[in-house]
This record gives C-alpha cells, structure tokens and sequence, in this order.
C-alpha cells in the first residue's frame, strides 16, 4: 500500500468509502489486489478498511459507518456500569429519517433505535472508547430510554438499570427532571424513582 493511501486511511480513521479510494487513483483492479494481499478488507458495500493492529476494533467501526448515530439502551447502560449483561448488539440511536437499508451489516451486529428528530439530541455527549470518540446518551437520557422501553427490556437489565443509576454519584435529580419532561415520561420517573430520590 503507497503512502498516500495509508495517510488517506488514516485521516478518515482505517476506513475509507470506494469514493474517496478513487480519489487516490486506487481504481477497481487495485483494490482487489489490496484484498487479496490482506491489506484491506470491504466491510460493507461501498466501505472498506485498513488491516492493521486497530482492524477489528468495532467501536472504530461503528464510528467510521455510522458517524450521525448515539450509543443508546443496553449498550449506553454496559458503558455507565448499570448492567453485568454484556449486549449482543451495538445499540444506535439514529434519527427517524435514517434509511433502514444502512444498518444492513453483517459485523460488528447492529441494533438502531429510530427517534423523532423532535427528542433524538436531548442527552447528547462525548466520550473516548478504546482510544475512539463516540457520541452516547448521558446517564439520564438513557434512564428516560430504559423507562419508555421498559415493558420491552428483560425485567433483570432493567432492575440493574435503575439500581445502578440510583447507586450512581454522577447522577443529576434536576437533569432527569428535565429530560423527563421533555421526553414525556414524568410519571414513569415518578412511578419508578420517585420513592428514592
């Protein structure tokens, strides 16, 4: 692989669209040989990535592919530490104008959850995962999220959910508030937490 090509992968953080392999004159027969030597890899239709020591990390990943999307539910819960069950999918929330057809990949297994654009920022924020930035609902959207879906999660995850927030030092009474009203579950915070905060 030429150098310009490796700098052009590593910009766009080991993965590159066909598009923008054209661009650096890596035309149809040169990307099958890259294939082939083991150099690069399609990962979905129109995607490709580098092999090298960072290859297989899905979050890089679901961050290259799926750069509009939010960590959310279970996989949102895994990362704050409220449940000891690991997700069999990654858990993205995207806007509810998405195209379906996008989520289409066979690794690493994707979950999305399509929200209203009216409710899809509330909660937003940043974090670092095996040396990736990635966007994930903060703890109290994601309590908000649990309690919308709650007829639909396994009673256990969202048992440890709710144990877990109420545990949780860094959480914000007045933020849950505020997104519970925006979110329009007021009733269920009251319901479920009202007893404990």
């Amino acid at each position: 692989m030429d150098k310009e090509l490796q700098k052009m992968f590593e910009i766009h953080g080991g993965i590159l669209k066909t598009s923008e392999l054209l661009q650096c004159g890596c035309y149809h027969r040169k990307m099958q040989q890259l294939i082939r030597n083991g150099e690069i890899e399609q990962i979905r239709r129109g995607y490709y990535q580098r092999i090298d020591g960072n290859s297989y990390s899905e979050i890089a990943i679901i961050a290259g592919l799926f750069q509009d999307a939010v960590l959310c539910m279970e996989s949102a819960l895994d990362y704050y530490g409220y449940t000891e069950r690991t997700p069999s999918a990654w858990n993205l929330a995207v806007p509810d104008s998405s195209s379906r057809r996008r989520f289409r990949i066979v690794w690493p297994v994707i979950k999305p959850h399509f929200i209203r654009q009216s409710k899809f920022p509330v909660g937003i924020t940043e974090i670092e995962m095996e040396g990736t930035k990635v966007k994930i609902y903060d703890r109290e959207r994601t309590i908000c999220d649990c309690l919308t879906h709650r007829n639909k999660m396994d009673i256990e995850v969202f048992n440890s959910a709710i144990r877990g927030y109420l545990a949780d030092p860094k959480r914000s009474e007045a933020r849950l508030g505020k997104y519970a009203a925006v979110l329009r579950v007021q009733g269920k915070v009251q319901e479920v937490l009202g007893v404990w905060l």
